[in-house]
């Protein structure tokens, strides 16, 4: 790695509005090194990205490469200057191959003689230990898969700076494995690489150095070598935290059947098969783990459970009551007490345009008496549930569109537990959190266990399902691999199932 900075960004600011993103940040890169952006929602780290890609234009401020000043009004601009950005979310054609999306949009990208093309991309991931299928179309492609091919996309365009955005968020233990093992590959070849992540453990096993933000300004510049989890936390969110779960236990003779699944089958429009023949069971006081990677049907699971998706086959019982063939209001009416916080926040959980009163409203508002609402309650639940959950909102009338990822969130959450449920059922509750709200919200779920509420924890770290959860469900591929004890499985065990693998030579089986 050199000493000497190869891109530098000196007093950078950005407002949108009233709001600083970004205010005289400094932040250097030198060349042949992993440097780790890290800092909690709102503090600048995408915006900064955003303007070192071209993207954004800084207010005011410099960047400087090779001790040059420069200036990016495209991502073109920046692809031009070897810098190439790959989203957390991909921008891939799925109906396309490989090598026909790395050259989409590329001057005469499609009349390359396609042997040619082939010869190129198997020398360029030939370099840097990368596999890839260059006639392999995306929509057969593993997540992981899709990830190579946008690296690639930005490789074959000439980066040797490249900008990766929360890039393990969805992949297996092993996946993750694989993939470190490329990018020190890369920084090795002489790449420069930024990435942002939340996750503490990856930080500092990946990178070479860590710039952390916090209200948008630049705290500090480290070597990981020289720091710790703790000492990094503590710059991020400005005071001491402690960063682990504790994780409550409910005696096993108190512990009762709330929630029976046996033989559930769903499946989607085209007839396949999304959930197959799935069967298991969730305790009062317990919390009850689901992993897998993405679309394995655990969006499907929950919605089927609270009568948001049609069931093919089988049975849901909470306790002694049917739920298969009731509609959500119909559950309600029986007197089915079940929480449920969806994937999707303001799509199916929230309405974006009312204010916080009237979404905590929209949960019991047929439970009031007469043709009026009562919405004075509605309102002392909504200053309540912003307390508890520490809710960064001007008014309680405030809309919630207008509210932060994080906050919109808390919102939801705070409504589905203030309904005091039998079941919570909650999907990735603290994606788009920052660590200190997290955290807030892992002790809420241990204080729904400690009250005998059985919840169905659907989450993408392993770590924190490994640290949460009494018993981990693994799914792949609409099928449960197995139900393990969280306390005696690694987190390796875990990512091999969630592929579709077995552990220590055992079948997978169901629970």
């Amino acid at each position: 790695m050199s000493e000497r900075a190869y891109i530098e960004l000196k007093g950078i600011c950005k407002s949108f509005g009233s709001v600083q993103a970004n205010k005289n940040v400094d932040f250097s890169l030198k060349k042949g090194e992993i440097h780790a952006l890290l800092g909690e929602n709102g503090s600048g780290k995408s915006t900064l990205v955003n303007m070192l890609s071209g993207i954004y234009v800084p207010d005011s401020g410099f960047i400087f490469m090779n001790g040059k000043e420069i200036r990016f009004d495209s991502p073109n601009d920046a692809l031009r200057a070897g810098i190439g950005m790959v989203h957390q979310h991909f921008k891939l054609v799925n109906v396309m191959t490989a090598k026909d999306n790395i050259v989409l949009g590329q001057k005469q990208g499609f009349f390359l003689k396609r042997k040619q093309l082939t010869e190129e991309l198997n020398a360029i991931a030939d370099r840097y230990g990368l596999s890839l299928n260059p006639d392999k179309y995306i929509d057969e492609m593993s997540v992981s898969e899709q990830q190579t091919v946008e690296i690639m996309k930005m490789l074959y365009r000439g980066a040797d700076v490249l900008i990766l955005d929360e890039p393990t968020a969805v992949l297996t233990p092993q996946e993750i494995e694989k993939f470190f093992t490329i990018l020190r590959n890369m920084r090795d070849q002489g790449c420069s690489i930024v990435i942002i992540t939340h996750k503490m453990n990856e930080v500092l096993e990946i990178s070479d150095r860590v710039t952390i933000l916090r209200k948008g300004e630049s705290v500090a510049t480290v070597n990981t070598a020289d720091t710790n989890a703790k000492a990094l936390t503590e710059m991020m969110v400005g005071y001491s935290m402690d960063l682990s779960i504790k994780r409550t236990e409910t005696p096993m003779e108190l512990k009762k059947p709330l929630l029976s699944v046996e033989h559930l089958v769903i499946q989607g429009d085209n007839g396949a098969k999304i959930i197959d023949d799935m069967s298991f069971r969730l305790f009062s006081g317990e919390v009850l783990g689901v992993a897998g990677i993405a679309a394995s049907g655990q969006k499907e699971l929950c919605e089927a459970i609270v009568g948001l998706y049609h069931v093919t086959g089988g049975s849901v019982k909470l306790k002694d009551e049917e739920l298969v063939g009731m509609s959500p209001v119909e559950i309600i009416r029986k007197g089915v007490s079940m929480s449920f916080v969806p994937e999707d926040r303001l799509g199916m959980g929230l309405v974006g345009s009312l204010d916080i009163v009237d979404n905590i409203l929209l949960k019991t508002y047929r439970n009031h008496k007469g043709i009026t609402v009562d919405r004075k309650s509605g309102e002392v639940a909504a200053k309540a549930i912003v307390e508890k959950f520490d809710i960064s909102t001007p008014s309680v009338h405030h809309q919630v569109k207008k509210l932060s990822g994080g906050n919109i969130q808390k919102v939801l959450l705070g409504r589905e537990i203030d309904s005091s449920p039998q079941v919570l059922i909650t999907a990735y509750p603290a994606r788009g959190l920052d660590i200190g709200a997290a955290y807030n919200i892992y002790n809420v779920i241990n204080e729904q266990r400690e009250k005998g509420v059985g919840v169905l924890y659907i989450g993408e770290d392993l770590d924190v399902i490994l640290e949460l959860c009494d018993r981990i469900m693994v799914m792949s591929h609409g099928r449960i691999m197995k139900i393990v004890d969280a306390q005696s499985v690694t987190k390796e065990d875990l990512g091999l199932m969630m592929l579709g693998g077995t552990v220590d030579g055992k079948e997978a089986h169901y629970a």
